[in-house]
């Protein structure tokens, strides 16, 4: 697994890491250790152990570099995170998943180590991606809400100059994962709800949104 380098701090370098423990000494000392801003996020490993079939369509073809959905900030989140659920083991591998959302990753590079790490906690790896094969798992999220979480405009007006580009932004994503596929012979169903917070940057940074991390499976900003 890949993972990021800590040695190197410049400026706007883990801008997310030291903007996140900054906000938690203001907002509420005891959230340190829930953020995946602050520790890297992983996601509930039950991803990883589970034999119960994976849910539907797969993500729209989106190759690296392509490029990101006009410039709604809101509809880019959701596309991101559909990309992200919305998988079939049949035909899609994590590396392919992993590639799409990183063609769309911080164009100055400070901030994709820490999504490379962001995606591996959240994607099975290579031997749960072989299981879930086995049972031609297919899964797909059904998002019920996209907002930016109430405390975000605390967070940012609290930032130091330089700690976020101008135009990044906080989405919390609620739904609901769907799993289906083939077990013993017959068809197997799951459904579990979900629910993260990703930090996306757009104009005027950039002419086009870009995914900077993902904040931990199942602990997204209040």
């Amino acid at each position: 697994m890949r993972r990021a380098h800590s040695q190197q701090t410049p400026p706007r370098r883990g801008r997310f890491v030291v903007l996140m423990i900054a906000a938690v000494a203001v907002l509420v000392a005891a959230w340190v250790g829930l953020y995946g801003l602050v520790f890297s996020p992983r996601a509930p490993q039950g991803e990883s152990s589970s034999t119960e079939p994976t849910n539907l369509p797969s993500a729209p073809p989106s190759p690296a570099g392509s490029p990101a959905p006009g410039g709604d900030p809101g509809q880019f989140a959701r596309l991101a995170a559909a990309i992200l659920f919305d998988w079939d083991t049949t035909t899609d591998t994590p590396t392919s998943i992993r590639d799409r959302l990183l063609g769309w990753a911080d164009p100055t590079g400070n901030e994709t180590p820490g999504l490379v790490a962001d995606l591996d906690a959240y994607l099975p790896d290579i031997n749960t991606w072989a299981t879930l094969r086995g049972y031609h798992t297919i899964q797909r999220l059904d998002i019920t809400s996209t907002v930016i979480p109430a405390s975000w405009a605390h967070i940012t007006a609290s930032a130091s100059p330089g700690q976020l580009l101008p135009g990044t932004l906080a989405y919390t994503i609620t739904g609901t994962r769907h799993r289906s596929g083939v077990a013993f012979g017959q068809s197997a169903v799951s459904d579990q709800p979900v629910t993260f917070t990703m930090f996306i940057t757009c104009a005027p940074s950039f002419d086009q949104c870009h995914l900077m991390r993902l904040g931990q499976l199942g602990n997204p900003l209040p």
